[in-house]
């Protein structure tokens, strides 16, 4: 190579500059969180699974396990699934610790570790899905009113995939994560209280 383009490729492969790191850096880490309000698309505020893994657990595991589980991955709801990955239901923080674990042990006996997820978990049957196609037409206003005409704090977005005619569920909503979004943190398992907070904060945005 000519001395003068051997110069030239030196000058394009130079190092960038660099910053030594300051006290209290962090890392960045995934996230769909966005402010949102009432009018905005119902994605902004739904955890796509084809962009964040599913939280999950079997439904041998007990309502410890299944807590850990959900402070690790800094979420209130797992799916319970079984060895084929099949969906067998859902469970969530109000189930392990709310007040139904000691309402279980009440009426039948034994102890809070004896009891497993199985127990509590709303089992599949009982899961309501809204159809991705709707989802795309809706904004985070309709799903609150989804939620609260269910009086639940999740639900679930359920696509059937065109080539095996298979339902999966292709993303969960939150009233929490919803609240986070319209700017409050809503550390609660009482559904009404939820939802005056999300409405409340809704009612601002059509002021």
């Amino acid at each position: 190579m000519p001395a003068i383009h051997k110069e030239v490729a030196e000058t394009k492969q130079a190092g960038l500059k660099t910053f030594k790191a300051p006290p209290g850096i962090g890392y960045s880490q995934p996230s769909t969180f966005t402010l949102v309000r009432a009018e905005s698309p119902a994605l902004c505020v739904m955890t796509d699974l084809k962009q964040v893994s599913a939280a999950t657990i079997g439904p041998e595991a007990t309502l410890t396990q299944a807590t850990q589980t959900m402070i690790q991955r800094g979420v209130r709801l797992l799916l319970v699934i079984d060895r084929d990955d099949e969906v067998l239901g859902l469970i969530t923080a109000r189930d392990t610790s709310g007040e139904r674990p000691v309402l279980l042990i009440q009426e039948r006996g034994g102890k809070f570790a004896d009891l497993l997820v199985s127990d509590l978990m709303c089992p599949r049957d009982q899961i309501d899905l809204i159809d991705s196609a709707d989802v795309l037409r809706a904004t985070v206003g309709d799903i609150v009113a989804t939620l609260k005409s269910l009086h639940r704090q999740h639900a679930m977005a359920g696509e059937r995939d065109p080539v095996t005619g298979q339902v999966r569920i292709r993303g969960i909503f939150s009233a929490t994560q919803i609240g986070r979004q319209l700017g409050a943190a809503i550390q609660t398992f009482d559904v009404g209280s939820t939802f005056t907070t999300i409405e409340g904060l809704l009612g601002q945005d059509s002021a």
